[in-house]
């Protein structure tokens, strides 16, 4: 077995890794040197010099995986890969693409004998070891050919993959997924700065993460997450406030407008994101200068 991967960050070095243990034959290509380096040592991981080079060196039925950030990364680098492929070669975008770019280059690609695979992704720096979900769309026969390593890359060969159904259903249900993930986090954020703000009670928040982990209703990875950074109460810290959103969030809003299915949860974790990133800070001021107009409420100057 052999397979391509383009994109060498935490996902796409995780995934090669993880394939090359199971014996896989993986060739590897990142545009940065030192992203390749960091896998000389692999065994059973190839780094090229090149895409080039890549497509040369794989046999027959190519099947090349990217692992690259949605939008002008991906786009650029199929059109880059197309010239160097032939029919019946499969690439698989998994990355958050936007499902329906996952639609249009599937079908664009079909056109020219080529499949195309748009696999959502779960797992983060953990799958290495543990495994990865892997929401997969495309044609049967493309799902077919790709289901070894699916097998190989999922935590069990039968279990936590999924043909979910035509392309754009993988990168379609990976946006639902973060979405529901944005509502989780936000719910648990919000649940553990209440226990914090009243500390007349005593309550040590990371021993009760800790208590809700075993038996309790809201156990989860994110809860055993949170367990154990409230051990590290001093790392908290020295964080910023600020919680960047990938983009699928507001894919995952706009399509409930469009739909006209209510999110309220998973809309009002985005915004809540778009706040901590300073969207809010404009009408927030507005907001303390009409306090201050209509009731004389004292102003609170920044430093």
């Amino acid at each position: 077995m052999q397979i391509g991967i383009v994109g060498l960050g935490r996902m796409g070095a995780g995934m090669a890794r993880r394939l090359a243990r199971a014996g896989v034959r993986v060739l590897c290509y990142d545009h940065a040197d030192a992203v390749r380096a960091a896998l000389a040592d692999e065994r059973g991981v190839d780094c090229v010099e090149n895409l080039a080079a890549l497509c040369a060196r794989l046999d027959g039925e190519r099947v090349i995986v990217l692992s690259l950030p949605a939008g002008a990364a991906v786009e650029d680098t199929v059109r880059d890969l197309v010239p160097m492929i032939a029919t019946g070669d499969t690439l698989v975008d998994s990355g958050n693409s936007y499902y329906r770019d996952s639609m249009r280059r599937a079908l664009a690609l079909s056109q020219q004998g080529l499949r195309y695979i748009d696999a959502g992704v779960s797992g983060g720096v953990h799958g290495l070891e543990q495994g990865y979900c892997l929401m997969l769309g495309g044609t049967p026969k493309s799902i077919e050919l790709f289901a070894p390593f699916a097998r190989i890359l999922a935590p069990d060969a039968e279990r936590g993959w999924l043909h979910c159904g035509p392309s754009g259903a993988g990168h379609f249900a990976k946006m639902i997924h973060n979405g529901i993930e944005y509502g989780i986090m936000q719910s648990l954020a919000e649940g553990f700065a209440l226990l914090a703000a009243r500390p007349e009670l005593d309550i040590d928040p990371a021993r009760l993460a800790e208590t809700w982990r075993h038996g309790s209703v809201v156990r989860s990875w994110l809860l055993d997450l949170c367990a154990g950074i409230l051990t590290q109460t001093e790392d908290l810290s020295r964080i910023a406030p600020v919680v960047a959103d990938s983009g699928e969030g507001r894919w995952t809003a706009l399509e409930s407008i469009e739909l006209g299915v209510p999110a309220p949860v998973i809309t009002l974790a985005l915004m809540n994101r778009f706040s901590s990133q300073g969207g809010a800070d404009y009408s927030r001021k507005l907001l303390a200068m009409m306090r201050a107009g209509f009731g004389g409420h004292a102003l609170h100057k920044s430093p």
